[in-house]
């Protein structure tokens, strides 16, 4: 948890003011029980109608400065809590985009989204309270039990019994709460992935009418959750019962033991009053105190859940790395006996994968499912590092490269097309910021949009809602393969990005980009035969293996798989046809 303290560095003002006007407000507060004794000491005892008037107006004055110190101590406790939870949310979120595939992989989006959100909100409610009250509470306790020794040295036995007993049932209280609060956390993460899984899948989930079983599995995790929520919160309630029965106890010995001493003359009507206004300010201070350790704790861990990401090391980093010079004369792409496994997986993904790939170069892959089509290509802009071998761009090794100007060097077209909020202008120039209409136009008209974003009332304009869905597929498609040729690209990778689009639509995406991309590499990972067979070179992969490399016809009569993808797809006539 003090490791995340470092993020009030730039609010250290705020920090010491906060606890200060909290201790002077409890100055105040410990003074009003010694003016209350001097009125009934002395005004009500004397009939003195002035004293009475002029100590009930300090009491107000007390409670004025009181208040106004108050609202001091708040405002810059949340100043620093507020500008703590802003800082702190800066820093993961700058250290999420660090991490590599592999590691939000092993996390998982959701605990992310879940940390990212909750707990830091968490921490910074904790952070508020704890500059507001971890000086206060402590201060009135012991102050409160300093003056009232100074009435009754006996009678604040009494005190010395009952502060001891309030802090054990709290202390007991709170051991009780803590796991809970822990497995409550954790049962959220569960709650939050059921959620986003619920909403993404939305489609698919009505398409199997599978309402029910989502239903049945969200109300099983809601129900767990809110039965660790009512446990903890049965065991809080019993807090303020249990410590006003003992404070009770505590006013009710207070009275029978001081009402004698009244009588005997040992100590006065006023000193018992102020001896019970201090008895009361213990209990409150007492329970503020349990407010705190509760905020505390619900912080230390959310704490340990957010310093466990800002623990997990990027496996993939440029540091110290410095700007590459491109060789010219070296190939745009080279693997050379690449293998790569997943994190946590034992079996290879890739194995001893070696090709070469020259300047402006059309490329197919082509393979089975899992056969390792996507993470070759991953490898190219350095997603994930190597387990062995070498991926050069340029000649050089992509982890020699800075990764603003390795990625600059390529667009990329996902399998998932992802768009964000925005006009249709917003998410072209995502690539190259300064990108003008007429290169943007350039690139629609490439990728075969052009036409459907003229028909748009507002064109360029046009507002996309979140992830597009105000777009068909074909269209989210051919936008982002719009943006991946934006500003001038050196190697485009597009992974199955035509698998939403018609056959006709197809090949004319196909022509233009070998008519229009003179000088860029380009490689087209897809199902389809007919997307491939016409490129210049065509890499078949097979269980993380090089199958085959060459063209359409070497292939076909060489490489069994490649045939017999082949065989499945094209039809009698274009099977003769293959030369």
């Amino acid at each position: 948890m003090f490791r995340l303290f470092r993020y009030l560095k730039n609010y250290k003002k705020e920090s010491v003011i906060g606890p200060l006007f909290k201790l002077i407000e409890a100055c105040f507060e410990l003074a009003v029980p010694v003016v209350m004794k001097k009125i009934i000491d002395v005004g009500i005892v004397n009939e003195d109608m002035g004293y009475i008037l002029r100590m009930g107006g300090i009491m107000v004055l007390l409670g004025v400065l009181g208040l106004s110190c108050s609202l001091t101590a708040q405002f810059f406790a949340a100043k620093a809590s507020v500008g703590f939870g802003t800082a702190l949310r800066t820093d993961l979120m700058r250290h999420i985009n660090k991490l590599s595939y592999s590691e939000i992989d092993s996390i998982g989006s959701s605990t992310l989204v879940t940390r990212m959100t909750a707990d830091i909100n968490t921490a910074q409610s904790g952070v508020n309270i704890l500059l507001r009250l971890l000086l206060r509470s402590p201060f009135i306790v012991i102050g409160a039990v300093i003056m009232a020794f100074t009435f009754s040295v006996k009678l604040t036995l009494i005190f010395l019994i009952a502060a001891p007993c309030l802090a054990f049932v709290i202390y007991r209280i709170m051991s009780l709460t803590i796991p809970r609060y822990k497995h409550i956390r954790k049962t959220l993460d569960r709650t939050n992935l059921l959620t986003s899984e619920a909403l993404s899948g939305a489609r698919v989930i009505r398409a199997f009418s599978r309402q029910e079983d989502e239903e049945r599995e969200f109300r099983n995790v809601n129900e767990e959750l809110t039965v660790l929520q009512l446990a903890a919160g049965k065991i809080s309630a019993l807090m303020n019962p249990m410590t006003y029965v003992i404070v009770n106890i505590a006013i009710t010995a207070l009275i029978w033991f001081g009402g004698r001493a009244v009588l005997v003359g040992s100590i006065s009507q006023g000193d018992m009053v102020a001896l019970i206004n201090y008895m009361n300010q213990i209990l409150l201070a007492l329970l503020a105190m349990a407010i705190l350790v509760t905020n505390i704790t619900k912080m230390q861990a959310s704490a340990i859940r957010i310093n466990d990401v800002f623990d997990v090391k990027p496996s993939v980093t440029d540091e110290g790395n410095s700007e590459v010079k491109a060789d010219d004369s070296a190939p745009a792409v080279e693997f050379r006996n690449v293998s790569f496994a997943y994190s946590g997986s034992e079996e290879q993904a890739l194995s001893d994968i070696s090709f070469t790939v020259n300047r402006g170069e059309t490329v197919g892959i082509i393979g089975g499912t899992g056969s390792g089509k996507s993470t070759v290509i991953n490898l190219i802009p350095r997603f994930y590092d190597v387990s062995s071998g070498q991926v050069l761009v340029d000649g050089t090794d992509v982890k020699k490269y800075p990764f603003k100007q390795l990625r600059h060097k390529i667009g990329i077209v996902p399998q998932r097309a992802v768009l964000f909020k925005g006009t249709i202008r917003d998410n072209l120039k995502w690539r190259d910021k300064s990108a003008s209409d007429d290169e943007i136009i350039k690139a629609l008209k490439l990728a075969q949009a052009y036409d459907f974003v003229m028909e748009k009332p507002s064109g360029l304009d046009e507002q996309i809602v979140r992830d597009g869905k105000n777009l068909s597929g074909g269209q989210r498609q051919r936008l982002t393969i719009a943006r991946a040729f934006i500003g001038s690209p050196e190697i485009v990778i597009l992974d199955d990005s035509a698998s939403a689009l018609d056959l006709a639509t197809d090949a004319r995406l196909r022509k233009a980009i070998a008519d229009e991309t003179d000088g860029i590499t380009v490689f087209i990972v897809s199902q389809r035969i007919s997307s491939i067979k016409n490129v210049d070179k065509i890499i078949v992969m097979d269980d993380g293996r090089v199958s085959g490399i060459g063209t359409h016809s070497e292939l076909f009569n060489n490489c069994e798989v490649y045939k017999e993808i082949c065989l499945s797809q094209l039809s009698d006539e274009e099977v003769k046809n293959i030369g």
